[in-house]
């Protein structure tokens, strides 16, 4: 799996004008194949008027999803380069429609590949992206006495604490870097006197 990727900071629509065509791309983040259908769907069904509805869509992590369609443009001109777009990004769990409306002036293969792949970069550049880092989930236990200090060390160190439990003992969960994990052990063991437990967990994406 990555280290990191991409994705949208939400959804969205940016216009461009090519050789009075005018290309509306719609943005959305899409944590599955069924979301990212789903928006297709609704941006075919707000714009069934226009020529063409174009998109490509990237799932998981390691980008093992990725479809495309170019809606009856000549093959390869427009849902390829979408997609082509989004992977050249880094961008993950993504969702792109380009609407067409056709304005009287044929762009030519090329200007086709152009404009679509375009219209996917000045989208991403004007809607905004975010970047999703890996982490590792870990579990620290600690007694009552030291836990408030140790919370609120944690949190003013910046750490990501993701859930404070308390029973006989409170279980703090957060998530680090991978890369982090031997220096924050050495350093829970100094700031608790050895007493607190650590326990790696499972991996994770937050944002970085």
């Amino acid at each position: 799996m990555p280290d990191e990727y991409r994705t949208v900071a939400g959804a969205g629509v940016h216009e461009t004008e090519v050789n009075r065509s005018r290309f509306l791309c719609a943005l959305a983040p899409a944590a599955t194949e069924q979301e990212a259908q789903d928006f297709i769907a609704a941006v075919r069904k707000e714009h069934a008027d226009a020529s063409h509805n174009c998109w490509a869509y990237v799932i998981g992590a390691d980008a093992s999803v990725q479809k495309a369609s170019d809606d009856g443009e000549p093959g390869g001109t427009a849902g390829v380069p979408m997609l082509q777009m989004l992977l050249r990004r880094d961008m993950r769990y993504v969702v792109a429609v380009v609407t067409r409306y056709f304005g009287g002036v044929k762009l030519g293969a090329g200007g086709l590949i152009r404009a679509y792949g375009g219209a996917v970069g000045e989208a991403l550049d004007t809607l905004g992206t975010r970047t999703r880092r890996r982490y590792r989930l870990a579990t620290v236990t600690v007694d009552h006495q030291r836990a408030g200090k140790l919370e609120n060390d944690l949190r003013t160190g910046g750490r990501d604490v993701r859930e404070v439990r308390y029973g006989e003992a409170v279980t703090i969960e957060i998530a680090l870097p991978d890369a982090d994990v031997p220096a924050f052990r050495s350093w829970l063991a100094d700031a608790t006197a050895g007493t607190a437990g650590f326990e790696a967990g499972g991996e994770a994406y937050g944002d970085a």
